[in-house]
């Protein structure tokens, strides 16, 4: 296998989406979506993408890789149906694999956002935690573009309600995330299954380590996109770090942080689903618009969640790392992480839930002085350190070397560290420090 790299022209020119060589129709879906100028990803990839040859493409998390693969994909699904005499039900045009079911119901939403003007086009998801009986629905006619996750999509194989052998693309995305988290033989079985003359494209954070073995077993003589590395990656998030003695003195950081008027709305991680709920139980007692997203909430109300979400029903989004793949909300101002992630690559995905397509976001960590070796882990993996910070008024007990005072001084604060908080105190009790007000 060779791979071939991209000499990349058009990063720093201003091109419209009309240069990259799109149908009308899809234009059209791409006006409505209100999207004026591709991104670098797009003018790299979609150019290639067209003409059939297998691409990986390495680009960080809000780059506009969604569209750099659907797009080309919908054109591809226009370009086969035309000469499409006819083919067998139970089979698919287009697959698309995703880590997450949140992550596959963006994609196949995206889809449809931007190929609402092909004639006939048929979308559908299959995804764990959604009732077969509509699946298998969906899946007995002829379906153009499938967006799967690994272990459902081999049940339906298995169980012979879809056929894989007429499929004309095959998209991986976010392949380094399905490794992670250990479908990487459930991936080559769907291989398996593919017709040999396919265009494959693959998408990740990283093309290294596992993700190269993959290549090497699923494509041909591919191109290569690498737009990003580590220490490149949200220049345009604002990351900071505090120290705090203890879980009760990391949640009253948080609900300073939170109450801050600066705050759109936020994303909060924590490292487990019961974490999750019991802080969400917290935040709500102090006073917060807070939602949980977790893998023990059924499909159902995990797009109820999402939906609120996106319609800014409530504030606050306290999650996991698994649920939280692929949210792509435009007015998340903010991700904190109010528990450290197990990878130190997770980090990466975290924040970037916020600063989406370029605009400007914050990324708060908060840290017990014991779990320095662990952010010792994420600096060395992202290349830069991160701006450990203080708050006037929430200082540690055990102060870090170095720290600068953010924020706002809070005047007649309690010095007992059993402190209460209240959404109100912040508009009574505030003053703004005259520092470095990083947030």
């Amino acid at each position: 296998m060779y791979i071939l790299p991209i000499l990349r022209q058009g990063i720093g020119m201003m091109i419209s989406f009309e240069k990259l060589g799109l149908t009308p129709a899809i234009l059209n879906g791409i006006k409505s979506s209100g999207f004026t100028v591709p991104t670098p990803v797009q003018v790299e990839a979609i150019p290639y993408v067209l003409t059939g040859q297998d691409l990986m493409v390495s680009s960080h998390t809000g780059s506009g890789k969604t569209a750099a693969f659907i797009l080309p994909a919908l054109q591809s699904i226009i370009s086969i149906k035309k000469n499409l005499k006819g083919s067998p039900t139970k089979s698919v045009l287009t697959l698309v694999l995703t880590p997450t079911r949140e992550l596959a119901q963006q994609i196949a939403s995206a889809a449809a956002l931007y190929g609402k003007n092909i004639p006939g086009l048929h979308i559908s998801t299959v995804v764990g935690g959604t009732p077969y009986r509509t699946q298998l629905k969906a899946l007995s006619r002829r379906v153009d573009l499938l967006v799967a996750t690994p272990g459902r999509l081999i049940d339906h194989i298995k169980s012979n309600r879809v056929k894989m052998d007429h499929v004309k693309t095959f998209i991986l995305d976010e392949a380094d995330r399905m490794l992670d988290m250990g479908f990487i033989e459930d991936i080559k079985l769907i291989v398996q299954h593919l017709p040999k003359k396919r265009q494959t494209l693959l998408f990740s954070a990283t093309l290294d380590g596992d993700v190269t073995k993959l290549i090497s077993h699923i494509m041909e003589n591919p191109r290569q996109i690498e737009l990003t590395n580590q220490k490149q990656k949200h220049e345009n998030i604002t990351q900071i770090l505090l120290y705090a003695d203890d879980s009760a003195h990391k949640k009253q950081l948080l609900s300073y942080i939170l109450s801050k008027n600066t705050v759109n709305q936020a994303i909060v991680f924590t490292s487990t689903k019961r974490g999750a709920d019991t802080l969400t139980d917290y935040l709500l007692d102090q006073g917060f618009s807070v939602a949980a997203l977790h893998g023990d909430m059924n499909q159902r109300q995990r797009t109820r969640t999402l939906s609120k979400l996106q319609r800014r029903q409530f504030r606050i989004l306290v999650a996991t790392d698994i649920a939280a793949r692929g949210i792509d909300v435009e007015g998340l101002s903010h991700a904190v992480n109010f528990d450290l992630p197990m990878q130190a690559e997770d980090y990466i995905h975290r924040i970037g839930r916020t600063g989406r397509a370029g605009r400007n976001g914050s990324a708060i960590t908060l840290a017990m002085h014991s779990e320095r070796h662990k952010i010792k882990r994420i600096e060395n993996y992202i290349g830069q350190t991160i701006s450990s910070e203080i708050i006037v008024g929430l200082e540690p007990k055990n102060f870090p070397k170095k720290g600068n005072k953010i924020g706002y001084k809070i005047k007649s604060f309690p010095k007992s560290r059993k402190r209460t908080f209240s959404n109100s105190f912040s508009q009574k009790n505030q003053k703004i420090y005259k520092g470095n007000n990083s947030s």
